[in-house]
């Protein structure tokens, strides 16, 4: 008989205290209005009830809600996308609008079907927001877009306030952690963008419990550092599903505190480390200069 798998034991401080108060209510129905998805739903985020109900924040996520890749660690659905929505950008800008936002998050699945990887779509999404709401600090958190320089060029030529792309995990765990992406992709990714905009803020986020080492972690923020990313989250990967990658590891606060430090002292100007650190996770409050400076040209 096969011996059953073993699951670590979800620790006290990864409780998550539920809020689905009028914010929470309000925001699921204007999401369902606009048919509109986030990625708040899509990829089940332990923030979720904290973002929507207290801080009134939400994720966008463009281009459907159906991922060309399969990565192990993400429970956003898989398969092939519908056809391109090509009102979805102004639909997103009203619902920024309506809700009063200071900081959008523009996320978006994988489009390895499109030739351009979605990035028309992403440009059109910024410049509507910025149309209808000119204060509105705008992050966007695309795919590695296939990799193209032309594809990337057209995001960045839409001036987000913050380019955020995430390594996800260390290189030796990318092959069996991420599909499709590649390690050195995602910095040469990274790179770009800040050459192409040195003014704009470049962003990346680490999970960590799936057995890597404190070495390889910190081996990443050399690595995020030596290509002039700015901004780094560090969180711990929740398995998703029964069919998704195991937690190895449960790091405590304590732990996510001294990486925060070593990232500090590396000199990323910003560092959000925690258990329920997610990408977008208080981005509002990572933007604050950003928002000043726009209201200042005005």
């Amino acid at each position: 008989m096969a011996k059953k798998e073993e699951y670590i034991r979800k620790p006290e401080w990864l409780k998550i205290k539920l809020n689905t108060n009028e914010n929470y209510t309000d925001l699921k129905k204007l999401m369902r209005e606009k048919n509109l998805h986030t990625v708040c739903e899509e990829a089940k985020c332990p923030n979720i009830h904290e973002c929507w109900a207290v801080r009134r924040t939400a994720t966008f996520m463009i281009l459907g809600s159906v991922c060309t890749r399969a990565c192990r660690f993400c429970a956003v659905k898989t398969g092939l996308p519908n056809e391109l929505d090509l009102a979805e950008p102004e639909r997103v800008a009203d619902s920024v609008a309506l809700m009063n936002l200071k900081h959008a998050v523009i996320t978006m699945v994988a489009r390895d079907d499109l030739k351009d990887g979605g990035a028309k779509v992403l440009a059109e999404t910024i410049r509507a927001i910025r149309r209808k709401s000119p204060f509105t600090t705008v992050e966007v958190l695309p795919s590695d877009l296939g990799g193209v320089y032309e594809n990337l060029k057209m995001v960045m030529d839409a001036k987000p306030d913050i380019l955020n792309h995430n390594i996800e995990t260390v290189r030796e765990l990318t092959p069996r952690v991420r599909a499709r992406a590649k390690y050195e992709r995602s910095l040469q990714f990274l790179k770009w963008a800040k050459e192409m905009q040195p003014e704009i803020p470049t962003k990346s986020s680490l999970m960590i419990g799936l057995g890597e080492t404190k070495e390889q972690i910190i081996e990443t923020m050399d690595d995020l550092r030596a290509n002039d990313v700015d901004i780094m989250t560090i969180g711990q990967y929740l398995q998703p599903t029964k069919k998704h990658l195991k937690v190895q590891k449960y790091y405590h606060p304590d732990e996510f505190n001294e990486l925060r430090d070593i990232a500090l002292s590396k000199g990323f100007s910003h560092c959000e480390a925690g258990p329920l650190v997610r990408s977008s996770y208080h981005a509002d409050e990572q933007v604050n200069a950003a928002a000043k400076q726009r209201q200042a040209q005005a």
